[in-house]
């Protein structure tokens, strides 16, 4: 069973135009999201999946290996499942879905994404979790909340606060979805021909097209966070942690 990584990397931004290139630190984004990604064990191989000449000339530059997709692909899974595709993957390979925003990405959380199926063969898609410790991350709708049940797979994904309690002063546990994926090939490409779910379109989340139609998506809680960068203010925010020597 190979195990692939996929980065997805699109140019167009709404928020941060060429965001796969803006320098973090002296060196591009998507560099160091792949060098990372790179360190996980157990990998057979590493690929960025992009549409753009742009990002497919910085990917050779320094040396990472690269595909050019269909510009028509509706959404990062869509890319992942079009780069799986052209590298020939067999049914029961894994392909793991790396977003190319991720800088300080830990290997070791990777690592543990494709646990699952390697202990269960009927798993088909798997995600990460992490306890949320930053308050403000529990409100900003950036950040996509996830509930699960005891079985650890996931009930829910939403930008508003999952649970909510209904009495004042409630302490509880709330879980920050981490946009990494897992899924069989064969999964993926179920997935890819689903169509578009309500959920899905009012969050503008596509994990949650997985609920709808009644698959589930096993959720693995990591200690490991992997901010994300959106907005050009979260530039000088993941600067400052790789300064403090977590990236």
């Amino acid at each position: 069973m190979k195990i692939v990584v996929v980065i997805p990397a699109r140019y167009g931004s709404t928020r941060l135009d060429g965001k796969p290139l803006v320098h973090i630190s002296g060196e591009p984004m998507i560099k160091r999201v792949y060098e990372r990604v790179h360190q996980a064990k157990n990998i057979s191989k590493v690929v960025v999946a992009t549409d753009d000449q742009r990002i497919l000339d910085a990917v050779r530059e320094f040396g990472g290996e690269v595909l050019m997709t269909a510009p028509e692909n509706r959404c990062g899974t869509d890319r992942v499942a079009d780069a799986a595709q052209q590298l020939g993957l067999a049914p029961t390979d894994i392909v793991v879905n790396v977003q190319g925003d991720q800088p300080l990405i830990d290997p070791r959380c990777i690592e543990e994404l494709i646990m699952p199926f390697l202990d269960d063969p009927s798993v088909s898609m798997a995600t990460l979790a992490f306890k949320i410790l930053d308050e403000r991350e529990r409100t900003d709708p950036k950040d996509v909340k996830v509930t699960f049940d005891n079985h650890g797979n996931a009930l829910y994904f939403s930008r508003a606060p999952i649970p909510w309690a209904r009495d004042a002063g409630e302490s509880y546990d709330m879980y920050k979805h981490l946009g990494v994926y897992a899924y069989t090939q064969k999964f993926l490409e179920v997935f890819r021909h689903l169509p578009e779910g309500a959920l899905e379109r009012i969050e503008k989340l596509e994990q949650l097209r997985v609920l709808e139609y009644g698959y589930n998506i096993k959720t693995v809680v990591t200690e490991y966070d992997s901010p994300e960068v959106d907005l050009p203010e979260d530039i000088s925010r993941i600067e400052t942690l790789i300064a403090s020597g977590l990236g």
